[in-house]
């Protein structure tokens, strides 16, 4: 084993799930590279976490599509992670001896990776998601699992009770020391939801994972497997509770809603913070420009934009442009999205490179279906072209081509 500079603490970030909930969004990319707030992807915001936090040393397990993510993370500029001793590593799974295999499940995606984390003789192992959005300390977290001599330190956050059934579920004693642990009950007891953001001791970490990979009939997960493992063996377990913003972007209206939050100021997540700072990759554009007949209200235009239509409570990327007389409103345009005159785009999600033709309109509600329903999200995929004078409904997601009516024979 060849060792580099020692560590006390070095994160290991899960960063290959297909996020299949997200729909034709992350047909081809990693969920964690999906594009976010203007200028941002989801990943950013645990990349900068972590240097933030003064965690110098990252392996990112990477699985599902990772090209654009691999592509973007490269030799970790952006987030002052590009060291000879440590900065960020890409860990997809590899061939060893005469074979191979993929992650099976969280805790085997660690497992596979030991030699990488002994490299560094950490003495505490962060284990993180790569697909929340949230501004989160670390080392106050390290600090408050020293101080109660723990095994293990679960980040938790309180949840509406109606949602606590798609969490990992944390009952405490008031020292808030775990006595039991649910993985997404269908009646939960309680709303502490583990927020996927673990602190193990090292040591202690490695022998669970090597029981866990002996055991056949174990699904290799750490919800499911070596929380529950280490709770019925009496170790030190605490809950960390967090009280800031914090995101599960999973789904195509959360997703949609966390976007929607930077526009709110009664939401506590603020990209413009100098001392937590949320780093990103920069991708060179020139300045936006807004036509003097365009009219902007109460969103997010980024570089290199072209606007001569009408925005509002909209977040828009870099390099779109947008026609005359054209309306959008509650939506997220990804970069490089082109729409065209006099279309209409209302509670829609456009994904990259995208065509949206001239006359086209986007997510128009079917009254009779949705009256005082909750408003539905329409998703155009990336690469996508819609052609003109289309009318295209609201939760419709397009996946491929559409020729507009002038197209048509």
């Amino acid at each position: 084993m060849i060792y580099t500079q020692k560590k006390e603490m070095i994160a290991m970030l899960l960063a290959g799930g297909q996020g299949s909930r997200l729909g034709v969004l992350t047909k081809h990319i990693a969920k964690p590279a999906v594009p976010y707030g203007g200028k941002y992807r989801i990943i950013d915001f645990t990349l900068s976490n972590c240097i933030n936090s003064g965690i110098d040393t990252i392996g990112v397990l990477t699985q599902y599509q990772p090209l654009e993510l691999n592509a973007y993370i490269g030799n970790g500029q952006p987030w002052d992670l590009d060291r000879i001793s440590g900065g960020v590593s890409i860990l997809p799974p590899y061939v060893k001896g005469k074979q191979g295999e993929w992650y099976k499940g969280t805790a085997n995606a660690i497992y596979q990776n030991m030699n990488f984390i002994q490299m560094f003789d950490p003495e505490y192992v962060l284990v993180l998601s790569g697909d929340h959005v949230y501004k989160m300390n670390y080392e106050l977290m390290l600090d408050f699992h020293k101080q109660n001599n723990a095994d293990c330190t679960i980040a938790v956050i309180q949840v509406p009770y109606e949602e606590a059934g798609r969490f990992g579920i944390m009952m405490t004693y008031d020292d808030f020391r775990i006595y039991d642990f649910e993985e997404k009950p269908n009646e939960p007891k309680n709303n502490l939801a583990s927020m996927g953001v673990y602190i193990f001791n090292w040591q202690k970490l490695k022998d669970y994972l090597i029981l866990d990979e002996q055991d056949k009939d174990s699904d290799k997960d750490f919800g499911k497997n070596v929380i529950p493992a280490m709770l019925r063996n009496g170790e030190r377990m605490f809950a960390y509770k967090y009280g800031g913003y914090w995101k599960d972007v999973g789904t195509i209206e959360s997703l949609w809603e966390a976007n929607m939050d930077i526009l709110d100021p009664e939401v506590p997540l603020k990209l413009n913070d100098p001392p937590w700072t949320v780093y990103a990759r920069n991708m060179c554009q020139p300045p936006q420009y807004v036509g003097r007949d365009a009219k902007l209200c109460n969103s997010t235009i980024t570089e290199g934009c072209l606007i001569n239509g009408d925005i509002d409570n909209s977040i828009v990327f870099p390099a779109v442009t947008i026609g005359k007389n054209t309306v959008i409103s509650n939506s997220i345009i990804m970069p490089n999205v082109m729409i065209g005159e006099g279309a209409v785009v209302e509670y829609a999600i456009i994904g990259e490179n995208a065509i949206v033709g001239s006359g086209t309109r986007i997510g128009v509600i079917d009254h009779e279906r949705l009256l005082g329903a909750h408003r539905e999200i329409t998703v155009v995929g990336p690469n996508v072209t819609v052609g003109s004078n289309l009318i295209i409904k609201a939760g419709d997601m397009i996946e491929n081509d559409l020729a507009g009516k002038e197209m048509q024979a």
